[in-house]
């Protein structure tokens, strides 16, 4: 896993408006262009913490990743934007923000002008990884996988682990429950490796590894009010993730025999195609 970068926007570029959080490319001081998603969105500092963990996760696991970032919005950044709604979303981000390299030249995946790219191996860790960490955003209608240079790579993770907007209903046994919305990931057909895929993710996913990425969130995050009002502390909200993380990685992991199941099921219907959305 590589260090995030402490990184501050310079330059407002174009909103990218595909989506409900209005994310943006913004220009940074020395290190190029990155997507931003903004704490002063709808979803909050949680899906930024979302971001951040599953970003590094995957990193720590191997899987194809963008560079992450810390991206700091001061508070002269941006006033010359004409859209209020844009005013108003910067206005609410001020401090630490996410962002991810932006890949000039990336589009969506579909499987049936890039399949080519993806191995049944790296499908089974990329389903494995989705069903871990409750990504329920890896679908057809809206892959987040892009090619760039003949390469796939995942991107936007802002939906996973949602356990967390709800920590005081996660007992054990929610937990470790299955994932049942696997059944509509975009590469789960091709995933024929998932028992294989199991035992390497394991392999990399100690609590050491996991205490890492976890411990990359900054402090300013995890006192934002719609984290810290179930917690004392920041380091009381990273013991949270790590303890959920760990958990979830013991045996049993429903979620593994869930996705074998479900691409099981997937084998009998009929192929669904891909949306062009970007």
């Amino acid at each position: 896993m590589s260090e995030l970068r402490n990184l501050t926007a310079t330059r407002y570029v174009q909103p990218l408006r595909e989506g409900g959080s209005l994310p943006a490319i913004v220009d940074t001081d020395g290190d190029g262009l990155y997507v931003a998603k903004f704490r002063g969105a709808g979803q909050g500092a949680k899906a930024l913490i979302a971001e951040l963990i599953v970003g590094q996760l995957a990193q720590i696991v191997g899987l194809p990743t963008p560079d992450l970032a810390l991206i700091r919005i001061p508070k002269s950044f941006g006033q010359s934007e004409p859209d209020p709604e844009i005013q108003d979303l910067l206005r609410k981000s001020h401090g630490v923000n996410f962002g991810i390299r932006y890949l000039d030249g990336a589009f969506n995946y579909d499987p049936n002008a890039a399949d080519e790219f993806i191995s049944s191996e790296l499908a089974s860790r990329i389903v494995w990884f989705d069903a871990f960490l409750t990504n329920p955003d890896r679908t057809h209608r809206n892959p987040n996988l892009l090619i760039w240079n003949r390469k796939p790579w995942l991107i936007d993770h802002g939906a996973a682990l949602y356990a967390h907007h709800d920590w005081q209903s996660v007992d054990e046994t929610r937990t470790r429950s299955a994932f049942p919305l696997i059944k509509d990931h975009v590469l789960l057909s091709g995933a024929d490796q998932i028992d294989q895929a199991d035992k390497h993710m394991l392999e990399q996913l100690s609590a050491e590894s996991i205490t890492k990425a976890v411990g990359g969130i900054p402090d300013e995050l995890l006192r934002d009010e719609t984290v810290a009002a179930d917690f004392s502390n920041p380091a009381a909200v990273r013991r949270r993730y790590v303890d959920y993380l760990m958990l979830r990685s013991t045996e049993p992991r429903s979620f593994v025999s869930e996705a074998i199941d479900a691409r099981s099921r997937a084998k009998k219907t009929r192929p669904r195609r891909v949306a062009s959305r970007r």
